[in-house]
């Protein structure tokens, strides 16, 4: 490090190709787990509106809630994917 009295001037080395995958494995588990939180927020869900049918919600509400649901998530999951594959291809490029 390198302090002239006003700043601190750290230099950092280039990112290595093996650093680069490295890298990239990481964010494809943190964007697999993001996928995974995202489908257990779809089962707690479903479950709770099957109690809701059981307690006497129709049960078109109740295939309409799953629908929406279900298009929710596949809308977040894609989302996660488009990040994951940016970011990807953003550690990736020199």
């Amino acid at each position: 490090p390198q302090n002239d009295g006003e700043t601190i001037r750290l230099n950092i080395p280039p990112l290595t190709e093996d650093r680069r995958k490295d890298l990239v494995k990481q964010v494809k588990g943190l964007g697999e787990d993001a996928k995974v939180g995202i489908r257990t927020a779809r089962r707690d869900s479903n479950n709770e509106i099957k109690k809701l049918v059981k307690d006497g919600l129709s049960e078109d509400m109740g295939k309409d809630g799953e629908a929406s649901i279900q298009d929710l998530t596949k809308k977040y999951a894609e989302k996660a994917e488009a990040l994951i594959g940016a970011k990807e291809k953003d550690i990736m490029s020199i």
